[in-house]
């Protein structure tokens, strides 16, 4: 009976890691810089990328005596995983390299995300912050519908769950009829995957004729792709459940870089292992507080390849506020877009989240689309491609012509250019088993 109560007062605590994720700012700040001058020296002494470029911008390790000496540091860029590919970034010998991760590599060499046991360590306790604060618990049957394999999406919240204590069903990603049976026949009470794909199993659920709102599923953790709010209720609505983020890169390890509370207002990042700032995109410079730009991270803590001032690409901005669930950890907006994902269309700076956004204003239209960019003359074309709900299509070219009309009018309103909108039949957009491709760029590689 002791031991039931122990359990019990051990699930309802309210953080994993209190000391650190209520830390006082001003005490969170001494602890970076410490690990900042660290991790500076151990670069410095262990990777001769990092020595070459800390001697060439003229900063040695002892050089950072502040927080604002951060803008000293050189930046460091995808391509320079690429060209230092498979291991010329990695700070340790091979042999205490316990585990490798790598991206896609679907425009070029893949990145590798090599681990020491104390980098899986770390990132299992950023994973299990992360789960914890979205209201996961030992109890719970958790279906892991994220690919498993050199993708850090299915292992790394495998760790996480295991690290609280759950039931862990390992589905992956790709059986979504499967995925549908066993959440069912098991139970499951919480849900992994990309956003995109938990719409996708949504959607198989509605046409085998199984409400997901009456199973026990309460909670889903989606991440690993840019995805609006208007997209969150949707999967709420459609799932009954709570819908919280997860914020990573394979650069910086993985998921459990940043979470979500029950606030659902912003990303808290996890400060003691990752150093955030912004910096306008164009000049580099940083910018402050509050302003958006491109989001830069230094690793804190990794052993076997920490990146000094990282560029993600993402567009967003950083806040420093009280927030209702008490954690002091800054806070960042949710990814607007990426610098190289944005499409200039008339002059205008447009993200694929943006059109997301308003499509899932409309009524008559499904949340699957596509973007397509053509050239019209010298000019870019963008053709949106939306599914329209069953009765819409159904009704015929008239009806979809009408609804087409009204998309157009609804992001011209609220964006100021002109798109062309295709109202498309059930389907015929691909379904995401992982993260789903929104654009599609038609134009001649020599006039993009």
């Amino acid at each position: 009976m002791a031991t039931q109560s122990r359990a019990a007062k051990e699930d309802s605590r309210k953080y994993w890691d209190e000391k650190f994720e209520t830390m006082p700012t001003a005490e969170l700040q001494k602890f970076q810089l410490r690990k900042l001058k660290e991790t500076v020296a151990w670069a410095y002494e262990r990777i001769p990328f990092y020595h070459r470029k800390l001697d060439e911008a003229g900063i040695k390790p002892g050089g950072i005596k502040s927080l604002d000496d951060l803008a000293k540091l050189p930046f460091t860029v995808k391509n320079d995983l690429r060209d230092n590919y498979p291991f010329g970034l990695c700070a340790v010998p091979l042999r205490e390299v316990v585990r490798v991760h790598a991206s896609s590599g679907t425009t070029g060499k893949p990145i590798t995300g090599p681990y020491t046991a104390e980098d899986l360590d770390q990132w299992t306790e950023c994973m299990a912050r992360n789960l914890w604060a979205a209201g996961v618990r030992p109890d719970d049957i958790a279906q892991n519908a994220y690919g498993h394999g050199l993708f850090t999406g299915g292992l790394g919240f495998h760790q996480g769950l295991s690290r609280i204590g759950c039931a862990v069903v390992p589905t992956s990603s790709g059986l979504t009829e499967r995925e549908i049976t066993l959440m069912k026949d098991f139970g499951a009470t919480a849900l992994f995957s990309t956003p995109s794909y938990a719409l996708t199993i949504a959607e198989r659920a509605a046409e085998l004729k199984v409400d997901i709102r009456e199973l026990p599923l309460r909670i889903g953790v989606f991440g690993a792709e840019p995805w609006s709010t208007a997209m969150r209720q949707e999967i709420e609505e459609r799932m009954g459940i709570k819908a919280q983020e997860a914020y990573g890169l394979t650069e910086q390890g993985g998921p459990g870089v940043g979470f979500d509370c029950i606030a659902q207002d912003g990303i808290h990042l996890n400060e003691d292992h990752f150093l955030a700032e912004i910096v306008d995109p164009v000049t580099l410079e940083p910018v402050p507080l509050g302003e958006k730009g491109e989001l830069i991270f230094t690793a804190l803590q990794r052993r076997a390849m920490p990146l000094l001032r990282y560029r993600t690409k993402d567009i967003t901005r950083l806040r420093r506020e009280k927030c209702p669930c008490g954690r002091t950890f800054i806070k960042m907006d949710k990814i607007f877009g990426r610098s190289d994902d944005m499409l200039i269309i008339s002059g205008v700076n447009v993200f694929p989240s943006q059109i997301e956004s308003l499509l899932l204003e409309i009524p008559e239209v499904e949340p699957q689309y596509r973007l397509v960019v053509r050239k019209k003359g010298y000019l870019d074309q963008l053709i949106v491609q939306v599914e329209g709900k069953k009765d819409i299509y159904d009704a015929g070219p008239e009806k979809r012509l009408e609804v087409a009309a009204k998309v157009m009018g609804h992001i011209k309103g609220h964006m100021g250019i002109g798109v062309e909108v295709e109202i498309v039949e059930a389907k015929f957009i691909n379904r995401s088993e992982g993260k789903a491709l929104r654009v599609v760029d038609e134009r001649p590689k020599q006039l993009r």
